[in-house]
């Protein structure tokens, strides 16, 4: 069992004890469908692009526009791409404490997109984004560096610009979780959780 030491993350869970319950609803997806683009490249990702349809339709999302942050090599990229006809890019493409990847992978990561003409990449940090950006999206996807205070930042910012908001890994990192937990608490949205491929969590 992974061990927390993030005192944010203690300091949510312990005065949570005493806050409003909010209920983690399973997401059981009526159907799956396989997106029309996915890179054939190895992910932790990988069965999450078989829902995104059902989340789509089950939330009634517009697909317009559509956020990532924590592109890495462009899985998830591209499989949101299938759905939506903007996606936005953010990622310092860098790696973090949480990946295996300790080298600038921009170039490979746009060589793996290049053929997708309805996705942008910014080289960024999300901290630097959220600054400036006052756009509002249909769907914003959360994979950043998975400590709760990130999360629970970028997090809730994502749920004041958009309708819906997706983080990856909430079953591999408590404070994923626990964030999304609280930005449920904090906003009144539901907090769905779909298990599988180290866990999603939607915010809607």
């Amino acid at each position: 069992m992974k061990v927390v030491l993030e005192y944010a993350y203690w300091e949510s869970v312990i005065t949570g004890l005493v806050k409003p319950k909010i209920p983690i609803i399973p997401y059981i997806p009526a159907r799956r469908r396989e997106s029309a683009r996915v890179l054939p490249i190895p992910t932790a990702w990988k069965g999450i692009e078989s829902i995104l349809s059902d989340i789509i339709e089950r939330f009634q999302i517009k697909t317009d526009r559509c956020l990532e942050f924590g592109v890495e090599r462009g899985y998830s990229t591209a499989a949101l791409s299938s759905y939506f006809n903007s996606i936005l890019g953010v990622d310092t493409f860098l790696g973090d404490e949480h990946t295996r990847l300790n080298e600038d992978f921009f170039e490979e990561t746009t060589r793996n997109l290049s053929g997708f003409d309805n996705i942008r990449l910014v080289r960024s940090d999300y901290r630097d984004w959220i600054k400036q950006d006052t756009s509002y999206y249909d769907l914003i996807h959360v994979d950043i560096v998975h400590t709760y205070t990130d999360t629970f930042a970028c997090g809730a910012w994502s749920a004041e610009h958009a309708k819906c908001v997706i983080f990856h890994d909430t079953e591999s990192f408590p404070e994923v979780k626990e964030a999304v937990r609280e930005i449920c608490r904090k906003t009144g949205k539901n907090f769905y959780n779909f298990p599988e491929s180290y866990g999603l969590g939607i915010i809607v």
